[in-house]
């Protein structure tokens, strides 16, 4: 079994691309976790490089955000390719499967606002403007 689920935080906004047919969306980010140890002289965190496919893709670009903490269900993928100095490279990524907000997108323009909201005590998270459109009940 290859499974995985991790908590931690967006390095950077995610990167969106498709392929060269356009007809798969593929989104790619960093995700920093935390490591429950820590040593003297060691990092602090994992940062472990993820890609995501169609809805999921256009999930991520559209509600995640340099910052953002998230949870992304997957499995691991290794692969390997021959650079332009003809040495191969090896590289682990997640392809995640399901991923989930853990915190609200945080706008520029209100800044004060939203960090507020995050810190009014309230244990249920915000639902961001504009998501009813999306779910397929009402």
């Amino acid at each position: 079994m290859n499974k995985v689920i991790l908590i931690g935080r967006l390095t950077r906004d995610v990167e969106m691309k498709y392929s060269t047919n356009n007809d798969t969306a593929i989104a790619r980010y960093t995700l920093a976790v935390n490591r429950p140890f820590k040593r003297e002289g060691e990092p602090e965190a994992d940062f472990l490089p993820c890609v995501a496919f169609n809805k999921t893709a256009e999930f991520a670009e559209k509600y995640l955000a340099k910052g953002m903490r998230v949870a992304i269900e997957g499995r691991i993928q290794t692969g390997s390719y021959t650079n332009s100095e003809a040495k191969k490279v090896y590289v682990s990524e997640i392809v995640v499967e399901r991923q989930e907000f853990l915190e609200k997108k945080i706008r520029n323009s209100q800044p004060e606002a939203n960090a507020a909201a995050n810190n009014s005590g309230n244990a249920f998270m915000d639902i961001p403007d504009g998501i009813d459109e999306e779910l397929p009940f009402n």
